[in-house]
């Protein structure tokens, strides 16, 4: 690898050429200036980020000894909270306060709807993200298991009837009609600023006229009309040529929703970036974004044509001017927390830069591109998703992080806005005061199930053995956990201003059981949560005109708080007394996820994969998933549930089903051919072995190392 060296950095040639060459020009930003900027700003705080880094070890230290001391004693709550006060795990909570965010988009303050992930390193999935703002709700109910029946290669008339008649349902209970259903509209036209429903010669309009704001087309023939219910648009197209429209009573030919308000682009869970080369890949694809100019090759049905950014949406208001709508969803970056280092810069002491200090530069060098075209943000923001942090005093460096980068870039205070991701143990329980510490530039918290199960688990790994992984979401933790976040968010001022969020549906071909469990996240408060795709998101944002998310929030706040002492519940079992078929049946299903994710993260450099798990149902995997089924397995081993050997007997058994079930990819390396020379296969086993004294159980360093070394020997 070539390096420049610059300011006593020693600096990727890779890298160094990206950001001079395509990121800086057309920001008003010498080369030669922010260098030497950068160059200060990063030697003053690397240290830092080593010392909380530090910390975090000494505090795991202490409570890993509490729970050695106190291992025979019956666990008192009080003399456990008490102690983790001590060690200042758990922080003074102080007076109330409201946050002070200020220049926030739209789609952050006022509108609640789906939230995509997706891995910055895929150009493809970034631009299908980015223009899932909107989509057909006609294709997303007939791709889907939501109807009922096969879907066979060739259009199936019956299967589309079933989709009208739902769609038609949902119609009718979202923006209901004087007197009639919708199933009953024989024509659609546009009078004095209102909708004119016929059914023969009645007349019949919207039981709230309000709902109706725009359209396209002449007012006696539009080509399509605009609806907003719960601050979201419904556009129903209407065209008697098209193959639908033609059999459609009323020639309605889709109904096309806002679908995915916000997307966060991630540089972190989804990703399999080790390096320079894979760094400026996760760059250059954001940058683009940023830029408006990002495109991908596609070719689908045998088709091949270039994807691009959508354009905004054009529409005729209904008093006859001219109105426009976002066509993209608005776009959040995920850095990486502070933990790794990247090779892509070597410091003066000879050590790799912090990533997450890395990525908070280059994020927002590239945005400022932005700020001018303003493709995304139209406030002039850039928004900053901050992962895996630690309680106040990790929040608080974030923002003299970001702080640092304003200064050094020239952009008015507080212009980056940041997202907290609770999802470490010490973030939950302190979350009011990590809040505190950026309450002029918070725009986003939200619960991460999996790595909060991760951390829990690690947290309290001396404790005793974890129940069964799927027994997880019914454990007292995870329920205050939920609701804390929430309580917390809404007593700090969310509501109207910030973004409070849920995780994940982690299974993409299961949308049937997601419409009928998500939407318990709008009713809980949250003003968005994460899907896995463009279609989910569309299926997703039906909820959110179903309920009426600040109505709920505005509810909530009068409830009382989860409570301290639940939250603090160890998840572990009283009496393992399990029978050993059960032991392996969870042991193989923890494993097989593990060496399914592990093996394209290793020999593909694929961070986020639909992975069959044991029963061949499809699964989302990332770095989080990993991170629990890992965790949990080292916790079993770690208190004699299993032992050494019947876990690699296991790790060897599923390693052979999952190669099996990657027969037709033809990138696929085999596991099982050679164990003892698989790369994968030994990542996967140390992730478990040594799972113990990973830092807070977190994958990434094992999985950085092996994937280095797989590059290496290609």
């Amino acid at each position: 690898m070539s390096i420049i060296e610059k300011n006593g950095l020693k600096i990727s040639s890779t890298l160094f050429e990206f950001i001079n060459n395509e990121v800086i020009p057309g920001t008003n930003i010498k080369s030669d200036d922010f260098w030497n900027k950068f160059e200060k700003a990063v030697h003053e705080l690397a240290p830092i980020n080593k010392i909380l880094i530090e910390k975090r070890k000494d505090i795991q230290k202490k409570i890993d000894a509490w729970h050695k001391i106190n291992k025979n004693k019956v666990f008192d709550k009080k003399d456990y909270t008490d102690f983790l006060k001590s060690i200042s795990y758990i922080v003074k909570e102080k007076e109330d306060f409201k946050i002070e965010t200020a220049n926030i988009d739209q789609e952050i303050s006022s509108i609640a709807g789906p939230q995509l992930v997706v891995p910055v390193d895929n150009a493809r999935y970034a631009l299908n993200a980015a223009n899932a703002r909107w989509g057909s709700l006609y294709d997303a109910l007939y791709g889907t298991d939501v109807i009922d029946g096969k879907i066979g290669k060739n259009f199936d008339n019956e299967r589309a009837n079933k989709v009208i008649k739902y769609v038609r349902k949902f119609l009718d209970e979202v923006v209901p009609l004087t007197n009639i259903s919708w199933n009953e509209v024989s024509k659609i036209k546009i009078n004095n600023g209102n909708i004119i429903f016929l059914t023969g010669d009645k007349e019949n309009n919207l039981k709230n006229k309000s709902q109706f704001i725009g359209y396209n087309g002449e007012k006696n023939n539009p080509s399509s009309i605009l609806i907003k219910n719960n601050n979201l648009h419904i556009d129903i197209f209407i065209d008697s040529n098209n193959v639908i429209g033609k059999t459609d009573k009323a020639s309605i030919s889709d109904i096309v929703i806002e679908s995915a308000v916000s997307t966060i682009i991630d540089n972190e869970d989804s990703v399999a970036a080790v390096d320079a080369e894979d760094k400026v890949k996760c760059y250059r694809n954001w940058l683009g974004l940023m830029k408006g100019s990002l495109t991908a090759n596609v070719e689908k049905k045998g088709k091949k044509f270039i994807r691009k950014l959508n354009k905004d949406r054009n529409y005729i208001s209904k008093n006859g001017e001219r109105m426009t709508l976002h066509g993209r969803s608005l776009l959040l970056n995920r850095n990486v927390g502070h933990l790794m280092t990247n090779p892509a810069i070597i410091l003066k002491d000879k050590s790799e830069i912090p990533e997450g200090i890395m990525d908070a530069f280059v994020a927002t060098l590239c945005a400022l591109h932005d700020f001018k075209n303003k493709t995304n943000s139209r406030s002039s923001s850039v928004y900053i998703v901050k992962p895996k942090m630690h309680g106040p005093e990790e929040v608080s460096f974030t923002n003299t992080l970001f702080e640092k980068v304003e200064e050094t870039l020239g952009i008015k205070k507080y212009s980056i806005k940041v997202g907290i991701m609770d999802e470490e143990r010490r973030t939950t329980i302190n979350l009011k005061e990590c809040i505190r510490q950026v309450k002029n530039r918070i725009v986003f918290i939200n619960t991460g199930f999996l790595d909060r199960t991760g951390d829990e688990m690690h947290t309290s790994l001396e404790a005793g053995p974890m129940i069964f992984k799927g027994d997880m979401k019914k454990s007292t933790w995870l329920k205050s956990y939920e609701d804390w976040n929430v309580d917390i968010g809404l007593k700090c001022g969310f509501s109207g201003k910030a973004q409070i969020g849920k995780g994940m549906w982690a299974m993409p071909d299961l949308m049937a059981n997601m419409m009928e469990q998500k939407i318990d996240h709008p009713k809980s408060g949250a003003n968005c949560a994460w899907v896995p795709s463009p279609t989910a998101a569309t299926l997703h944002s039906m909820h959110y005109h179903k309920v009426n998310v600040f109505e709920e929030q505005a509810k909530i706040k009068f409830k009382t708080r989860a409570k301290l002492e639940e939250l603090l519940e160890i998840p572990k079992a009283d009496r393992p007394n399990w029978a050993l078929e059960d032991i392996n049946r969870e042991l193989e299903n923890n494993a097989q996820g593990i060496l399914g994710y592990v093996v394209r993260w290793i020999n593909q450099g694929i961070g986020c994969s639909k992975v069959p798990d044991i029963n061949n149902v499809g699964l989302m995997e990332d770095r989080a998933t990993l991170r629990i089924s890992s965790q949990h397995i080292a916790n079993w081993l770690h208190h004699g549930i299993c032992k050494k050997e019947q876990v690699i007997d296991v790790m060897k058994k599923m390693a052979k089903t999952v190669d099996e079930q990657n027969k037709n990819d033809p990138h696929y390396q085999k596991m099982s051919d050679n164990f003892d020379k698989s790369i994968a296969f030994s990542a996967a086993c140390d992730l478990v072995l040594k799972g113990r004294i990973q830092p807070s159980g977190y994958t990434e360093p094992l999985l950085h190392k092996k994937r280095l070394e797989k590059k290496s020997s290609n």
